[in-house]
């Protein structure tokens, strides 16, 4: 099977992100041939500027799927092979949700996204979310999968020794681990801040190195005390997993599916959007840390079958029903989570 991934190429710290090409991986490791066609440019006049090249690409190279991550490569993939090759859409985030700027509310002038996602449906012949609540949008209900993100366990092992000498971090000292980008105004990373202030701790320092290369997240997340995940809206955030394969200690608020992955692991706690409520659940996760240490988180991933292995399988399966291919045996169901039209 021959899988051509149509992705964003704009991100200034990696040529593809590293999900997306953990993804690849996986399915590589399947015996599915994956190639690569990024798209350059932002804005939806820039995507359509991709349409001809697309199209040439494909006279070129002969595909049996198209995946598509992002609506808007979607409608890209879906122009440029005119019916002809099988398209398959995955749906992002704001793609589906609009962009977040505060809790329950979206920019104003993100609304055509979701309008996108909306009429790209009929064109294309699966649709794979991360997580229920990006379900709303799909109409196509037939199409749909739910399948989050995995991890590459082999890459984001627990390390029980930390690599604290190595990043200069100090022996006296607790860290709080914030990954997301501190420009973005979803990303919220003034609730940290504040819930930090509200501690008033001397030891407690808040480290937030973006951007990060993806090995040094690895080293990151075995070494700190804490992670802390702030946005309004996500996904299926792929730090929160990556910090359980990596056992650390974790402060979320409700983005996405966070909570159904935290699950009732020890030492991680779901905080509201409150600055005292996340002081709080800090305050519990930094106490857990300096008498626990580490979490059972990886065990917890292992249980939902979020390792990168399980999720490569269930794509294929994805890529095998769209073809009328027979499916492959598939690996234990995930615990259901609930789909809200």
């Amino acid at each position: 099977m021959r899988v051509l991934f149509v992705f964003s190429g704009n991100f200034k710290a990696f040529p593809i992100s590293p999900f997306t090409h953990a993804q690849a991986e996986s399915l590589r490791a399947r015996g599915i041939e994956v190639n690569y066609f990024p798209i350059r440019g932002k804005g939806w006049k820039n995507y359509l500027k991709n349409v001809l090249p697309l199209r040439r690409h494909l006279k070129m190279q002969q595909y049996d799927i198209i995946h598509a991550h992002y609506s808007l490569c979607g409608w890209v993939a879906v122009l440029a092979s005119r019916g002809r090759v099988p398209v398959v859409v995955s749906l992002m985030g704001d793609d589906a949700q609009g962009t977040f700027i505060g809790p329950g509310q979206t920019d104003w002038r993100s609304w055509f996204l979701p309008v996108l996602t909306r009429l790209l449906q009929p064109f294309v012949q699966a649709i794979v979310v991360k997580a229920p609540q990006l379900a709303r949008v799909v109409w196509r209900k037939r199409i749909l999968h739910i399948i989050p993100n995995g991890v590459r366990l082999e890459q984001f092992q627990f390390i029980p020794e930390g690599r604290r000498e190595l990043l200069g971090l100090r022996p006296d000292r607790q860290y709080v681990l914030f990954l997301g980008n501190p420009d973005d105004p979803n990303k919220n990373i003034a609730l940290v801040r504040e819930a930090l202030r509200l501690l008033n701790a001397p030891n407690v320092e808040l480290l937030a190195p973006y951007p990060v290369k993806h090995e040094q997240v690895v080293q990151l997340l075995n070494s700190v005390d804490v992670l802390t995940l702030c946005s309004f809206g996500e996904g299926s955030p792929n730090v929160i997993k990556e910090a359980m394969a990596c056992n650390c200690p974790v402060v979320t608020t409700p983005a996405g599916d966070a909570p159904w992955v935290l699950g009732s692991t020890a030492g991680c706690y779901v905080a509201g959007y409150d600055p005292t409520d996340f002081a709080e659940k800090l305050r519990l996760a930094l106490q857990f840390a300096r008498k626990r240490g580490r979490t059972n988180g990886r065990d917890r991933l292992l249980e939902l079958g979020l390792d990168a292995e399980t999720v490569g399988w269930r794509i294929e399966n994805v890529y095998r029903q769209v073809l009328g291919l027979p499916l492959v045996s598939r690996p234990s169901p995930l615990p259901s989570q609930n789909i809200q039209a």
